[in-house]
């Protein structure tokens, strides 16, 4: 019975991290294997992925804005198309430049910061990322739902149902995600295509029923300049709440990400990816232009249209605002239709962000050792991301309008990190006029996420959380793995491989030696004190390793060992990586794999208390180096008689 119940355990361990090994070799380091080459897809194809997270904010990006705007509505989303094409849209055609591989705003501002700061900052970064995508999986989700429970073939039978529904909801995307999911552009293309063309019918009807009924616009402008003057005044009301339309922001970040989907030119490389970058600016270009006209067409009509009582909570146009016109205008059968195309576009755009979660988490924290060995493999962190998204839909309680606070914060930090990383570019390419003209986009854009900021703090909460969580897991993670052997590869010169030779007819012995003046006496004082500890005989030779630590933050890295002949007679091999011990230990078995012979090290005890020292070694590197070694070549090799022998003096 024992053995059934192991052989079950062993299979589901085996599902549950199908794929671990693959998604290793993808990790950034000297070792990595080249990825496939991918033929990609035609700019526009690849646009609709990446559509279906832009457009789908159409099912609820409406009735939002009359919420947040009221009568001003349209006026407020022509400010936010203004800042769509003046601002976004440029900062992210300069993003696509500078990341072609996809990795976006926050790969170019790591490559600014260093040390833990820069850790930390990207961490930081990605707890909003989160934010984006997960709100994006539930805010979906629950406005899937409203479409589903407001359609008046079903709203008698799932009345008061949306929180199970959109439960339910998120629980088949994780299920499609465990069973294995492939983006696949087709079916984007197909969902984008009905749905775009859905929403022009729904516009051009709507806009015919404003012209053939004159009195609506009369209405609205009466009723504006009744509320609020002059052009003046609204245009300044609407700038005030322009931060709480940011929703229809969303999609440039994913537009970016799927830059590695894009075909571009026979000849592109991947140094010079000219091809790619050119279609991926058009990609951008055109979805932000489509998004553009939508936007004004759609918050025009449902302002004029729809009574105002209708967009708040419990009203018929509550997050589904141009739903409610197609059934209005156009009849329960097409409703239903629009209905239907309206959630499936809403579910892929879940989908989409559950994809944006899975390649963007592995592509930095395993990198930095700030994730468990499971978080490479998919199934595990499909469980988590669902477990989570489960949390964000109670708390809400499956509220569109309350997750608004929350996206469009995640999604104006992320554009924001992007307008400031593009302003620097431009500044160290000495890009005068694009260095200004990025700095004044980054102020509009911080000015926006501020004032989102205090007036929907719910956003920077849930952010914050996310961020809290990312880092505490990653220190912990850091910590179990800080005894692992994270040396990708190991590269000697032809000198110190000439050294390992010559040690190698005899008994290989090195010294671990912390440089200092370097000079003669230096080393033949270091000789004579490991041979009196350790009694070792005076024939024997010696080499010295000489490890120099660059960026103790950094988890995974090759080393490159070089050998030089010191005052005539010392042979001295350096090396240059973010820990002394594991770059020790990882030449110790480069060594021993090479020779078929066992080293010997020898060490002098570190002076000062062994819990500083390990603090030391886990933030610099440094620290209590001769039994950290140990400890590493333990795990690294659990058997004994093939072990690299240490000593200490």
């Amino acid at each position: 019975m024992a053995t059934v119940e192991h052989a079950r355990t062993s299979r589901l361990r085996a599902w549950m991290l199908e794929g671990l090994s693959d998604m290793a070799r993808h990790q950034q380091g000297k070792q990595a294997e080249p990825a496939p080459v991918h033929k990609g897809q035609r700019w526009w194809r690849v646009m609709c992925l990446t559509g279906v997270d832009y457009f789908s904010t159409l099912g609820y990006q409406p009735g939002i804005a009359a919420l947040a705007a009221g009568l001003l509505s349209p006026v407020a989303t022509v400010v936010l198309v203004i800042v769509t094409l003046a601002g976004a849209l440029p900062v992210y055609r300069r993003v696509a430049e500078e990341s072609p591989r996809g990795e976006g705003s926050i790969a170019m501002l790591e490559r600014l910061l260093s040390f833990w700061k820069g850790k930390l900052f990207v961490l930081t970064l990605l707890g909003f990322a989160a934010t984006d995508f997960l709100i994006t999986i539930t805010l979906s989700a629950a406005d899937a739902s409203t479409h589903l429970v407001e359609n008046p073939h079903l709203t008698d039978v799932l009345h008061d149902k949306q929180m199970l529904i959109t439960l339910l909801l998120v629980a088949l995307l994780g299920a499609v995600f465990l069973k294995g999911f492939l983006e696949a552009i087709g079916v984007a293309v197909v969902l984008v295509g009905i749905y775009l063309t859905l929403n022009v019918v729904v516009v051009v009807v709507g806009l015919w029923h404003v012209a053939t009924a004159a009195h609506v616009v009369t209405d609205w402008t009466s009723a504006l300049t009744t509320e609020h003057g002059n052009v003046i005044a609204m245009v300044g009301v609407a700038l005030l709440v322009f931060p709480k339309l940011a929703l229809g922001l969303s999609g440039f970040e994913t537009g970016v990400a799927v830059m590695p989907h894009v075909e571009g030119d026979p000849d592109d490389t991947e140094e010079k990816p000219t091809g790619r970058i050119r279609d991926t600016k058009k990609l951008l270009t055109t979805a932000a232009v489509i998004m553009s006209v939508f936007l004004i067409a759609t918050s025009f009509i449902t302002t004029v249209l729809i009574p105002e009582e209708e967009f708040k909570s419990g009203g018929q146009a509550n997050g589904r605002a141009l739903a409610y016109l197609a059934h209005e205008y156009l009849g329960n059968l097409f409703g239903t239709v629009y209905d239907v195309s309206t959630i499936a576009i809403l579910w892929f755009a879940g989908a989409s962000a559950m994809a944006g979660l899975l390649n963007l988490m592995p592509r930095y924290l395993p990198r930095y050792g700030m994730a468990p060995h499971w978080a490479r493999a998919v199934r595990p962190m499909v469980i988590v991301f669902t477990l989570v998204a489960f949390l964000v839909t109670w708390i809400f309680d499956a509220d569109v309008d309350a997750q608004g606070g929350a996206y469009a914060t995640g999604v104006l930090v992320l554009i924001s990190s992007a307008a400031i990383a593009v302003t620097i570019a431009a500044r160290k390419a000495g890009q005068r006029n694009w260095t200004i003209a990025f700095a004044v986009i980054s102020a509009i854009f911080l000015y926006t996420t501020v004032v989102n900021v205090i007036e929907r703090p719910d956003g920077v909460k849930i952010g914050a959380c996310f961020i809290a969580g990312i880092i505490l897991v990653s220190l912990l993670s850091r910590l179990a793995r800080a005894f692992e052997l994270r040396v990708t590869s190991v590269t000697m010169d032809d000198m110190a491989e000439r050294f390992v030779r010559d040690v190698a007819s005899r008994r290989i012995r090195f010294i671990a030696n912390e440089p200092d003046n370097r000079d003669r006496a230096e080393y033949r004082n270091k000789i004579e004190q490991i041979r009196h500890d350790n009694d070792v005989p005076t024939p024997e030779d010696f080499v010295f390793v000489e490890v120099t630590v660059l960026d103790p933050s950094e988890f995974e890295a090759g080393l490159n060992v070089r050998g030089e002949v010191l005052h005539g007679r010392y042979r001295v091999l350096t090396l240059e990586s973010s820990s002394i011990p594991n770059a020790l230990a990882a030449l110790l078995l480069h060594v021993r794999d090479t020779t078929r012979c066992t080293p010997h090290i020898y060490f002098e005890w570190t002076e000062g208390n062994p819990f500083t020292n390990f603090l030391r070694f886990f933030l610099f590197g440094q620290g209590e180096v001769a039994p950290v070694t140990r400890e590493v070549l333990r795990e690294a090799e659990p058997d004994r008689t093939r072990r690299p022998r240490v000593h200490v003096g």
